[in-house]
């Protein structure tokens, strides 16, 4: 399947023949971008428009095979001339979003309050683009740099922007700069696979996790091997069901709470799409566990986990909460295994580290060890 470039990745080419244009005065067609992955990007430059203290163009975003509702829309860059007055004097590229690129209202997101939503890593790519253009062509001024997206209002409602307190557009996104397309079919069948090497390997236990952030949790808190480890994206119902199959005795799930809170209320695929009660689930543990109206309310309101996490916090009601989402996730795992399979799990959060485990967790890292006569 085809890979595709995100909007960061768009926005950084944009940007960064905008610049060049408006530093030489010559038109430029074509331009290529390094993305974080280390996957060049070769962009074709649309809608120019060239004037004395600025220049802009498009880029159209090009998904690749991945369903994505922002392919085929155009992402804008203004690059000009700032006024060298207050603190823009000081920075080198001024990065904000123009028409179609949504502004943050809430807390608990990548850019503050009031920012525009391009997140932190297409600002990096933007930045190193245009500072290499400058760097290229000597200029050692600054740069006002300007992403907006014409439809970018209209797409912004087939989101979850809306709710997330991102108003106005889309948000600019993209950590490793590229869109890599599987079908889910395609997904279920590498789990598959990889959950028979493990078991021809003669494995009978079993990590998994939805995501590299979760594994990642895994080897630094633990030293687990990661070759040892199964990738279950958002199919943790289905995965259970293959280890079933495979024949595994033993599993262990280790996942972030954004994921994992939505398993305490048994869903079992936890795209966005599928079903999204995080901050709902959330306020009902905590009001089972005597968390104030006030503090509830905190809650409901709340754009991400991790910051539901912190308030909880403050309150001092976080490991009680914490356990009883623990109890319930438990809960539709093992109603989901059918007695078949022994699970453990491991909650946790980036801010926090490890928030809940199953009363076995510890134990079963420590017999791996001890099986791999390794000391952790």
């Amino acid at each position: 399947m085809r890979y595709g470039f995100t909007t960061g990745s768009c926005a950084a080419a944009a940007a960064k023949a905008a610049a060049y244009m408006l530093l030489t005065g010559r038109e430029k067609t074509k331009i290529t971008i390094e993305t974080p992955k280390g996957i060049p990007y070769t962009a074709q430059i649309l809608r120019i428009c060239r004037k004395e203290r600025e220049v802009s163009c498009a880029v159209e975003k090009d998904g690749g095979d991945d369903p994505d509702i922002t392919t085929g829309a155009l992402i804008c860059a203004k690059v000009s001339f700032p006024e060298e007055t207050g603190e823009e004097a000081l920075a080198r590229v001024v990065i904000d979003g123009g028409f179609g690129v949504g502004r943050v209202t809430k807390p608990g997101l990548d850019q503050p309050v009031g920012n525009a939503a391009i997140n932190h890593v297409p600002r990096e790519m933007i930045e190193r683009e245009v500072l290499q253009v400058c760097q290229v062509l000597d200029y050692c001024g600054s740069l006002a740099v300007e992403i907006s997206v014409p439809e970018g209002e209209h797409l912004a409602e087939r989101t979850f922007n809306p709710r997330l307190g991102i108003v106005g557009g889309i948000s600019i996104l993209g950590t490793s700069g590229v869109v890599e397309p599987m079908s889910t079919q395609a997904i279920l069948d590498t789990i598959r696979v990889e959950l028979r090497q493990q078991r021809a390997l003669g494995r009978e236990d079993v990590v998994i996790s939805p995501g590299n952030y979760g594994l990642d949790f895994l080897k630094n808190t633990y030293h687990y091997d990661l070759d040892k480890s199964v990738k279950c994206s958002n199919f943790i119902g289905l995965t259970i069901d293959m280890a079933v199959e495979e024949g595994f005795k033993r599993m262990l799930l280790a996942g972030h709470i954004g994921k994992l809170i939505k398993v305490a209320g048994g869903i079992m695929n936890t795209h966005s799409r599928e079903g999204d009660c995080r901050m709902e689930l959330l306020t009902a543990f905590a009001v089972k566990c005597g968390v104030a109206a006030v503090d509830a309310a905190k809650l409901l309101s709340c754009v991400t986990t991790e910051e539901a996490v912190r308030i909880l916090d403050e309150c001092g009601r976080r490991q009680e909460v914490m356990d009883y989402a623990m109890e319930r996730i438990l809960f539709y795992l093992e109603k989901r295994a059918q007695g078949k399979l022994a699970i453990e799990c491991i909650m946790y959060a980036n801010d926090f580290g490890a928030l809940a485990k199953s009363k076995e967790a510890e134990e079963w890292f420590t017999l791996l060890a001890q099986e791999a006569e390794q000391q952790i």
